[in-house]
């Protein structure tokens, strides 16, 4: 199955975004620099996350599809697992920001 969207980036022209699984793969694609490149996009990202947010084809009922494709492939654990580290990682951030602040506060005494 092969699910395909327009999606306004910071180009003028909107970028396509296609999502196509075969067996247990889930393969995505944009057009944008970072797509083309192989690089991490928000853009597939934020629509596997369920997300409408700059999508301007008419088929935003379409983002439901790809939600219900990811489950069992290759990369639904992997993709958890960066949720989580992303979770993680703004906690690790919070803590440091405050032992910023804590060691500041100690040296102005």
């Amino acid at each position: 199955m092969k699910v395909e969207f327009l999606v306004q980036g910071s180009a003028i022209e909107p970028y396509k975004v296609t999502f196509q699984r075969t067996g247990q793969h889930l393969s995505a694609f944009c057009t944008c620099p970072a797509g083309i490149n192989g690089q991490y996009y928000k853009h597939r990202f934020s629509i596997l996350r369920g997300e409408t947010v700059g999508i301007v084809s008419n088929n935003l009922s379409e983002v439901k599809i790809v939600v219900d494709l990811l489950a069992g492939t290759d990369i639904e654990d992997t993709l958890i697992e960066m949720e989580q580290a992303e979770i993680e990682a703004e906690r690790t951030k919070k803590i440091l920001a405050a032992t910023k602040k804590k060691i500041a506060t100690l040296m102005r005494s």
